[in-house]
């Protein structure tokens, strides 16, 4: 039986009838035929046979804690008309008072519907005094302001500046005593609070105050303007020779992220105030 007959069988046992050798195989020049090809895949339906395969998202890294945004035109929430505060010292004045007689005294005022007062925290010999407007639901129960999520976020924002409350700021609040269902303080709230800020002011000798949020920059700076106006450049209080930097207040950029990146703008001009202190 010859080579050719052989390979014929084999081919026929296999079902393999209709053949030929590869033009360019060992074979080639062969005159058998090889089987039909199996039919191909499907193709992709024309409209997506060409597309590019999707790119992943690109996650762009973010300065420390405080994450970087586009900055959209709009405002912070809408101004208020600040109170001009004016009060006059009388028999019973903090005046005088060292920090644990302060808060003592703090403590016998009318608490005005709040839970308890909510004086302060924070090294008490530091160069920057970080001040709010007034406490809310969390800084109530807990007797310390900026607790809850607004708090937390405001701790990550001083620590991408080596800030913090342990070690080197000092933060309270314009009023001690939460209004009720957390309104704007009323004028006067402020000023029954404000002779307690002013002793705070006193005994601490600050350096620089950092007003968190509008209610507090109007009201520290005595004035209407928009917080949009009044952050990015250096003001001074009116009562003293102090400097005063103005950013957000971490609620507002709980509800409005998009302004992070201007809340980071802020806290890089306090931080380089507060290095300009050491040279």
């Amino acid at each position: 039986m010859t080579f050719d007959t052989r390979r014929d069988d084999y081919l026929s046992a296999l079902g393999l009838t209709d053949w030929q050798y590869r033009a360019d195989g060992p074979l080639a020049g062969a005159t058998a035929s090889a089987p039909e090809p199996e039919p191909e895949a499907p193709q992709a339906p024309a409209d997506r046979a060409h597309e590019a395969p999707q790119e992943a998202p690109i996650i762009e890294a973010a300065s420390p804690s405080v994450t970087e945004m586009p900055e959209p035109a709009v405002q912070d929430d809408a101004p208020s008309t600040p109170q001009s505060v004016s009060v006059a010292d009388g028999d019973d004045s903090p005046a005088g008072l060292d920090w644990d007689e302060l808060e003592a005294y703090l403590a016998r005022q009318d608490h005005r519907g709040a839970t308890r007062p909510v004086f302060g925290i924070g090294a008490r010999d530091a160069d920057v005094l970080i001040v709010g407007e007034a406490p809310g639901a969390n800084e109530d129960a807990q007797g310390v302001p900026f607790v809850g999520r607004a708090g937390k976020l405001l701790d990550r924002m001083l620590a991408a500046i080596d800030c913090s409350r342990a070690t080197n700021v000092y933060i309270t609040n314009i009023c001690k005593f939460r209004p009720p269902d957390n309104r704007d303080p009323t004028p006067d709230e402020v000023a029954a609070d404000w002779p307690i800020l002013e002793r705070q002011i006193d005994l601490m000798a600050p350096r620089l105050v950092v007003a968190v949020g509008r209610v507090a920059a109007q009201t520290l700076l005595d004035c209407q303007t928009p917080l949009g106006k009044l952050r990015g450049q250096l003001h001074r209080y009116p009562r003293r020779d102090l400097d005063v930097l103005v950013t957000y207040h971490p609620a507002f950029l709980l509800r409005s992220p998009q302004q992070k990146s201007k809340a980071w703008a802020d806290l890089k001009m306090i931080a380089r105030h507060i290095r300009a202190f050491d040279q």
